[in-house]
């Protein structure tokens, strides 16, 4: 399997013999026991060999047992030309793979244009000391959307699907992302119920909301609802996880929505790592027909050796610091784009006197 080190294997029939036990025919004991010893060689060769065939086999089948499941995604090309990413952003973003997961308000197996992205996350991966961390937009914060103006940056999705959400996010926050994940609801709720549920705290003040919540998400999913009765520690199945990660009209509003999506994400990700291969392999069968992404079976094997290794890093919503605005509704402006760009580099990718693109400023200004 990819990022495994296997070791090279070499037959030793062929080395040379010692001369104490090469053929002498003034000491046939000897000769004797140099046929023994070549006889032991050959067989020791033949041993690894059939070592090295076998482990070439399982390897070799193992590889196109998890190419064939990672093909039941379904997949997308992206023209990485028209991301937006600039290539300063390329070159002081080298270290970071950047990765854009959207929740769509999708009911179908539909994941393109015309769903609105109410979950945004960025997850950022830093390839030289496997740390994670979550960045949450915000869907209301008001950005450029290029060929519709300043818009909220739910919207995006909406207007161009994944394609133009990318650029949204690489253009407004000068980002490299060139690959993207897409789920609805049910393939969250799905996921969650393959991994047997995800811990999450409740507080008292958000039960009934969710509970609400879980009501539509059952109707939508047409899965069973189970309400929350305690606040409290406890174990929630994929309609509950998905009802908590939508509560909106609670204290801290929308921003408290991000930090609950933000922690089902990080709840899965734990029970996920101590899953044993035969129940990955279940989750798998389950959860990738119902993944739209432009990431391809290789590229998803690569992120796999490393899985182990990675550690979540605390998360973040942004932007930072916003504004709100009511004209045709509400938007969330962040005060000021410039500033708040920033403090994301120095924050997440450790730039302690980031300049922001000519872009960034040009919508700033705006």
């Amino acid at each position: 399997m990819s990022g495994k080190h296997s070791k090279d294997y070499n037959a030793e029939e062929n080395e040379e013999i010692p001369k104490a036990f090469q053929k002498n025919n003034k000491d046939e004991s000897n000769g004797k026991k140099t046929k023994k010893k070549k006889k032991g060689l050959k067989i020791f060769g033949i041993i690894v060999l059939i070592l090295v065939i076998l482990f070439a086999a399982i390897v070799g089948a193992a590889y196109i047992y998890i190419n064939d499941k990672l093909g039941k995604m379904n997949t997308v090309q992206l023209d990485e030309s028209q991301l937006g990413i600039t290539d300063e952003a390329s070159s002081k973003l080298s270290k970071y793979r950047n990765i854009a997961i959207f929740g769509v308000d999708s009911r179908e197996d539909d994941y393109g244009k015309g769903n609105r992205s109410d979950c945004i996350i960025i997850a950022s991966i830093n390839n030289e000391t496997k740390e994670v961390r979550l960045i949450s937009v915000y869907r209301d914060t008001y950005v450029k959307i290029e060929g519709h103006g300043l818009d909220k940056i739910t919207h995006a999705y909406s207007y161009g699907g994944p394609e133009l959400a990318v650029k949204t996010l690489n253009k407004n926050l000068d980002l490299n992302i060139k690959e993207f994940v897409t789920v609805n609801f049910d393939a969250v709720a799905d996921a969650v119920d393959a991994l047997g549920g995800v811990n999450i705290r409740i507080e008292e003040d958000e039960i009934s909301a969710i509970n609400s919540a879980i009501r539509n998400t059952a109707k939508h999913t047409g899965l069973e609802a189970e309400y929350i009765e305690n606040a409290g520690m406890q174990t929630l199945n994929g309609v509950q996880a998905v009802g908590y990660s939508r509560v909106r009209y609670t204290e801290g509003g929308d921003y408290r929505r991000t930090e609950r999506m933000r922690a089902v994400i990080e709840a899965m990700f734990k029970k996920l790592k101590d899953k044993s291969i035969g129940e990955i392999n279940s989750f798998a069968d389950k959860v990738l027909p119902e993944v739209y992404t432009n990431l391809e079976p290789n590229e998803v094997l690569s992120l796999t050796p490393n899985m182990l290794s990675y550690k979540m890093s605390e998360s973040i919503g942004w932007p930072y610091k916003t504004r709100g605005i009511t004209t045709d509704r509400w938007y969330g402006v962040p005060v000021t784009l410039e500033e708040n760009v920033k403090q994301l580099h120095k924050e997440i990718f450790g730039e302690e006197d980031y300049t922001v693109s000519e872009a960034v400023k040009d919508i700033n200004d705006a």
